[in-house]
């Protein structure tokens, strides 16, 4: 019998804030708020639950993907993923935990914290992401990592060597990464090209330490067309393929994860048909790299290709030159850039870490130790005060203690701004190396804050910067491109203090006078207090307390939007007396955009709630057409609140049909049968959160809602039911409504 193990390479560049830790809008993913939240719907989720469908089309099973495949995400992903997806969080979690039930080894592998090409970084770099990486694994899978996934499959012996000395016992490349191999017991060296190399089996790499990791290489051929060349598209096709590939040994596929969904729309709907055609097959074998490798230990030996990769066909230049590698789309741009960006945040990194290294003593008992338990800490999966306990010093004051905080969330920025994206596409201006140029800033901000000469820092690194031109054309050298998008985004006491009071002017909740009220961002938490407000002129007080102690008292004035500059924002003296503003156009896109969008949500919330209200008014009035009429009478108002009609047509038994086919009539536009969709489905959801659940009342709601608009959304209450159990027999009539085959559901 052959074995297969089919890898997924889950990663989304970091995409935070570094000043409030919160997601800033990205234009690029809309609809979706962020590129995270896209991409989650469209294949993090649907991996947790994907359809396997019989001959009719009929629902069969939703098969958990992760409990089957070989997967890796990074710590930052996870983090977003706990916060923001925590059903999916926890499917994936408890997938590794499933296999590790079912096969002795866990599905799950580490990956590198930051997504750092490791060859590129310095020794100590790659120890401190390697532990980070192990820590934050021990913390959410509660078990050591067998194995780690290396970005890009970027590789060097150095790099082997640290994976190893932190008990690492595989990783994964590619066939084109293997130099020579030999027999385990022999040195009987032959070289290899991809084409040669026998992927299935394990290999050994010994190390100059002494020290060994073995090496799984993944079939090229299947993993490119599953990649590329649209073997997703039908997941027989894909089955086919797979078993004609199969023979004894292994079959190890390895792809970007985003394949299965992201980039191929229902990819995970063949993916889940080829895990179910496996599973009831009987001559493959479903497995995972750990327990392979315990049944098959390595017979052979490799040597790899030093500074090589699988998305680089000249090594590791494509994260450090202009070596011809890009996306494409863009035959006149060059990416001359790369070498300078990679010498700046290069260089920033080198200054910041000399700079810990030498400030640490001061406030650490074990300056090594406190830096490798820290990114757990950091992404809110340890305790802080556990942390302190052990590793800061007893005898530190409050400011020395906010002090060590801020070297280790310096180390931290500093570390993501060298992941792997910002170098990988066209331009510099693109999303990831402005924000890696974001991460450095605000470690340069953390080093002052410390002590460090940050002025001469910051110098250097914009030096450097210079001739990173961008082809895009929107600024004529790297440091204007910083000026012109990494400055405004920096956000100071002042600019917090203005993201505060613009935040409450679009809640319009900004204190009256004598009162108090708080705003919380991950990182930051504004203490708003007002002392005097006349006409459109407010005055106050603000304390602002950055995550792991960092504070700020400030005096403020706000002249509200209608006086000059779309509103004023001000830092004052004691006396009064101004002494910094800040205006609407001096914020960046991102922070405009978020207060908009924060906006928006407010109103629509309160519209609906008036909406809902007049829609129970108006539905008893409405009336079929009369002789000769093709349309409502002011259609386009009816169209404007047909959601709310909608809604209270299911929600209200006593309405009859009738009512409904004119609603049905009225010619809502796309926005408002989503909006439609999106409240029933809430509503759904509701229901079969109650105890004991209200299957019936979601099936009424269901039923009534596809009168209105028959493609409605169910995708996350038929996830749910299938949650709760798909076979209980209170949930069969809300079942076969949602599509599963009357076979899924039993007797």
């Amino acid at each position: 019998m052959s074995s297969l193990c089919i890898h997924g390479h889950f990663y989304q560049p970091p995409r935070e804030n570094p000043w409030l830790g919160s997601l800033p809008p990205e234009g690029s993913a809309a609809p979706f708020l962020n590129w995270n939240q896209r991409i989650g719907r469209e294949c993090y989720s649907p991996l947790a639950w994907a359809s396997i469908l019989d001959a009719q089309g009929k629902v069969m099973t939703l098969c958990n993907c992760y409990e089957h495949i070989s997967f890796n995400f990074g710590p930052t992903l996870l983090s977003w993923m706990q916060s923001n997806i925590p059903k999916t969080y926890h499917k994936i979690l408890r997938a590794d935990a499933a296999s590790r039930e079912r096969l002795g080894f866990g599905n799950a592998l580490a990956q590198v914290c930051h997504h750092l090409i490791m060859p590129l970084a310095s020794d100590e770099d790659k120890k401190l992401e390697t532990a980070w990486a192990i820590k934050d694994f021990e913390h959410r899978f509660k078990r050591h990592p067998e194995g780690m996934w290396l970005p890009e499959t970027a590789v060097d012996t150095a790099s082997l060597e640290v994976l190893a000395e932190h008990g690492i016992a595989y990783t994964i490349l590619a066939p084109r990464q293997a130099a020579a191999v030999s027999p385990r017991d022999a040195d009987d060296w032959h070289p290899v090209t991809e084409a040669q190399l026998d992927c299935t089996q394990p290999y050994r790499v010994d190390l100059p330490s002494g020290r060994n990791i073995s090496v799984f290489f993944y079939n090229g051929p299947i993993s490119q067309a599953i990649a590329f060349e649209e073997l997703l598209r039908n997941g027989e096709n894909f089955w086919q393929r797979l078993r004609g590939a199969s023979s004894q040994g292994l079959l190890s596929i390895a792809t970007d994860g985003e394949s299965y969904g992201h980039h191929f729309t229902f990819g995970e709907m063949a993916l889940a048909y080829v895990l179910g055609q496996a599973e009831k097959s009987h001559d493959i074998q479903l497995t995972n790299y750990a327990a392979y490798l315990a049944a098959h230990p390595p017979l052979n030996r490799v040597r790899i290709h030093e500074n090589s990769s699988w998305s680089c066909a000249h090594g590791i230049e494509r994260w450090r030159s202009d070596c011809g590698c890009n996306t494409g789309g863009h035959s006149s741009w060059n990416q001359k850039w790369r070498t300078p960006l990679r010498h700046a945040l290069d260089n920033l990194r080198t200054g910041i870490r000399q700079h810990f290294e030498r400030s640490a003593p001061r406030y650490f008992q074990n300056p090594d130790n406190a830096v490798q338990d820290f990114e757990p800490v950091a992404l809110c999966s340890a305790d802080a005060d556990e942390f302190a306990y052990h590793h800061l010093r007893t005898e530190l004051s409050e400011t020395e203690r906010t002090e060590a905080w801020s070297l280790l969330s310096m180390q931290l920025w500093s570390l993501s701004s060298l992941a792997s994206c910002s170098w990988f596409f066209d331009d510099i201006d693109r999303i990831e190396p402005l924000n890696a140029m974001s991460y450095a800033t605000r470690a340069l901000e953390l080093a002052e804050c410390t002590g460090a000469d940050a002025k001469a820092l910051k110098e250097a690194f914009l030096h450097e910067l210079e001739p990173a031109i961008p082809n895009s054309g929107r600024a004529a050298t790297g440091r204007q491109l910083y000026d012109r998008f990494i400055t405004p985004r920096r956000i100071s006491p002042m600019r917090s203090l203005c993201l505060s009071l613009y935040r409450l002017h679009v809640q319009n909740c900004l204190p009256s006078p004598g009162n108090r009220t708080e705003l919380h961002w991950p990182l930051l938490t504004a203490a708003i207090t007002c002392t005097e407000h006349s006409g459109s002129q407010a005055k106050g007080r603000a304390e602002l307390t950055l995550l792991f102690g960092e504070r700020h008292q400030l005096n403020w004035q706000w002249d509200a939007p209608g006086a000059p500059d779309f509103g004023r924002c001000s830092l004052c003296s004691e006396t009064g007396e101004i002494l910094e503003s800040c205006t609407l156009q001096e914020l960046s896109w991102g922070q405009k955009q978020a207060l908009a969008l924060e906006g928006i949500e407010i109103s629509a919330a309160q519209h609906w709630a008036q909406e809902t209200t007049q829609a129970r008014r108006l539905l008893p009035l409405l009336q079929p057409m009369t002789e000769g009429q093709t349309q409502e009478n002011l259609r386009y108002l009816w169209a404007q609140i047909w959601a709310a009609l909608g809604w209270e047509y299911c929600r209200q038994e006593q309405i009859p049909q009738e009512i409904g086919k004119i609603v049905a009539g009225l010619g809502p536009g796309e926005d408002e049968k989503q909006r439609f969709s999106h409240q029933v489905e809430r509503g759904m959801l509701g229901l079969l959160e109650l105890s004991p659940t209200d299957a019936d009342g979601a099936l009424w709601l269901l039923l009534r809602a596809r009168e209105l608009f028959p493609e409605i959304d169910c995708w996350r209450l038929r996830n749910r039911v299938w949650d709760l159990g798909v076979q209980k027999p209170e949930l069969r009539e809300l079942a076969l409504a949602l599509g599963f085959a009357p076979d899924a559901l039993g007797n």
